[in-house]
């Protein structure tokens, strides 16, 4: 069968998009495991199919590139936004997208997307880990040294972890040791943040069945929570990201956290899988 895509990114964190409104793709998860190859396929951290809902305007399904299916993505549910858009599907400039992790709502803020990505989860054993209560600062060991760890939901699991030069930080050892460890039963992503200010972090991510990416929107938006709950930061912060910049809202009036950036399509395909 052949498949009709658009390859998309937001801040370079890359996917392949597919209308799958009026069709089941049998095996799926196979099919996007292979054309997620670099080499010998399309090429992209996430595949965010779109589908048709029942309680929603749209629904969003996510694979990572090892096949394995996600409850949320920031950046994906920017570009699917903004494919949703270009393709004339919807005139609403506010859109509830039905995820595994609920309704997310993106919303027309220029030119860039905002997101409502909901109310943080805090909880330990709903985000989940195997401890209960807030995990702020807890001790972990990963591999030949231990971290202190703040743990937040965004829909899917994140890891938080404060280093004084991210840049010069090794995130492929420790991000895979950090992603399979026993203390999350869902395995997570895992951020680690350098504070540049009140306003800004500096972010590089390992993302849970990915690897490490150029950006995550969900992994800023659960560092900002873990910068303000953590009083490093104000509750608007600046995330800056090896493929651009991201801007977090945690509000005080609503407890949401909104989520401002781009989405941009970089070109349109036909593949035969």
């Amino acid at each position: 069968m052949k498949i009709k895509f658009s390859k998309m990114h937001g801040l370079g964190n890359d996917f392949m998009v597919v209308d799958a409104r009026s069709r089941e793709i049998p095996g799926i998860a196979g099919k996007l495991k292979k054309l997620s190859d670099r080499r010998f396929g399309v090429g992209f951290d996430q595949a965010l199919i779109l589908k048709a809902s029942k309680k929603a305007d749209f629904r969003m399904d996510i694979y990572n590139s090892d096949g394995g299916r996600v409850e949320m993505c920031g950046n994906g549910i920017r570009c699917l936004a903004e494919y949703i858009w270009s393709n004339g599907l919807s005139r609403k400039r506010r859109l509830d997208i039905e995820t595994l992790a609920g309704i997310i709502r993106p919303e027309r803020k220029g030119k860039l997307v905002r997101v409502d990505m909901g109310e943080p989860v805090l909880e330990g054993s709903l985000v989940p880990t195997l401890a209960e209560g807030r995990i702020i600062d807890r001790r972990l060991a990963a591999g030949d040294r231990s971290f202190e760890i703040t743990c937040v939901s965004m829909g899917n699991p994140h890891c938080v972890i404060y280093v004084d030069d991210v840049d010069g930080f090794p995130v492929a050892k420790y991000g895979a040791l950090l992603e399979v460890n026993r203390f999350f039963p869902r395995k997570t992503n895992v951020e680690f943040i350098e504070v540049m200010g009140r306003k800004r972090i500096k972010m590089r991510v390992w993302e849970r069945g990915a690897g490490e990416t150029l950006a995550c929107g969900t992994g800023a938006s659960a560092a900002a929570v873990a910068s303000i709950l953590k009083g490093l930061t104000d509750n608007k912060v600046a995330v800056l990201l090896k493929g651009g910049r991201l801007d977090i809202e945690w509000s005080k009036k609503d407890n949401h956290v909104y989520m401002t950036g781009p989405a941009e399509e970089v070109f349109r395909g036909e593949i035969e899988v």
